[in-house]
């Protein structure tokens, strides 16, 4: 089932919320929506689901496999739709909750007791939750009530599969371990999937495709792989991980970056922490002089604090072999040498000068 968004916005008073946002999302997909609070993440996602309305500006349009469903209501759609916090019925048991949306099916559509009672217990199988289908919501913990929560949504067999920050009240243990096992689920049944989320990491593990936005529109899509080594903003860049700026200036076609406060200028460098070699001495092209704060070894990559000439953090993750082979300590002057990075001007355009 293909999900088509066309120009498609949302006001609420004189806030944008969704400003004509078009997206393909192909059949059997498992598509992240990542931004920052405020993005339009969940407006869209409501708006597929039927949940919330499109402005009625005329332009705006949602089809399933070709088949508009704009005016459709929710429960015409066959959406499935997992919310944060799990929205489970306290009153009903583990297996009454997953049956809950066969049971008020129209009596045309309903499948019989036994039918329901089949499909809960292939879902409680799916889920892994076999043994626990007797419990209530509060005998659970918060990982489990996810799960029948995702089996409920599964239940009426959607044709769309719908999740708002599914994991976002979990801790970070149970976090991981959900966003594999969501991964793993997917690959089982191949739903058409949206999920919403403003954890990188989980996008970048979890998704075929992800779609950043930003202020109620798409600043781009593509692969995890794409989105992060080929950024096609600075937004996107600050936002897929951990990203150090250092400002600078074009001079005689070269940037250049002392860390002067004179410079704080028409030039933006941005490196990642995995990208920066610390040197003892200035090297070839960018060097850029710092001190070193703190060094962290636990883990799997070590991690040096430096602070630049205005005492601005610069973040440096090293392999434990680099750290072993040239080790640095805290109060030692060192240079930092980009070996990946991207330079952007005043109007936030790309730049390519050489480095």
């Amino acid at each position: 089932m293909s999900i088509s968004i066309h120009q498609v916005s949302k006001t609420f008073g004189a806030y944008t919320a969704l400003d004509k946002v078009s997206l393909e999302v192909p059949s059997g997909e498992l598509t992240a929506l990542l931004g920052p609070s405020g993005s339009g993440k969940t407006t869209l996602l409501r708006i597929v689901a039927g949940l919330e309305n499109a402005d009625p500006d005329g332009r705006g349009r949602i089809l399933f496999d070709g088949a508009p469903v704009t005016e459709s209501p929710v429960n015409r759609r066959r959406v499935g739709f997992v919310f944060q916090h799990y929205a489970l019925f306290r009153h009903m048991t583990v297996f009454e909750n997953i049956a809950f949306g066969l049971r008020v099916k129209p009596r045309a559509e309903r499948p019989s007791r036994n039918e329901i009672r089949e499909r809960v217990c292939e879902l409680l199988k799916l889920v892994q939750l076999e043994q626990l289908a007797q419990r209530y919501p509060s005998q659970l913990s918060g990982g489990q009530r996810q799960r029948i929560a995702l089996a409920r949504a599964l239940a009426i067999q959607p044709r769309v599969l719908l999740l708002d920050e599914p994991f976002g009240a979990l801790d970070a243990q149970v976090r991981a371990e959900l966003r594999r096992w969501l991964r793993h689920l997917h690959d089982t049944i191949h739903v058409t999937s949206i999920f919403v989320t403003h954890d990188q990491e989980e996008a970048l593990e979890v998704a075929d495709r992800i779609v950043v936005m930003n202020r109620g529109r798409i600043e781009q899509t593509g692969t995890p792989d794409e989105v992060f080594q080929n950024p096609a903003s600075e937004f996107v860049m600050k936002f897929l991980g951990d990203v150090n700026v250092f400002h600078g200036r074009v001079h005689n076609e070269r940037p250049v970056f002392t860390g002067d406060s004179s410079e704080d200028g028409n030039v933006r460098l941005l490196v990642r922490p995995h990208d920066l070699a610390v040197l003892p001495y200035p090297g070839p092209g960018i060097s850029i002089p710092a001190r070193v704060y703190r060094v962290m070894t636990a883990g799997a990559l070590v991690k040096i604090e430096l602070l630049d000439s205005q005492n601005r953090l610069v973040q440096v993750q090293v392999p434990h072999e680099t750290h072993r082979a040239a080790p640095v300590r805290a109060g030692q002057q060192v240079y930092l040498t980009p070996k990946e990075s991207r330079l952007y001007g005043q109007s936030n355009e790309r730049l390519e000068y050489v480095i």
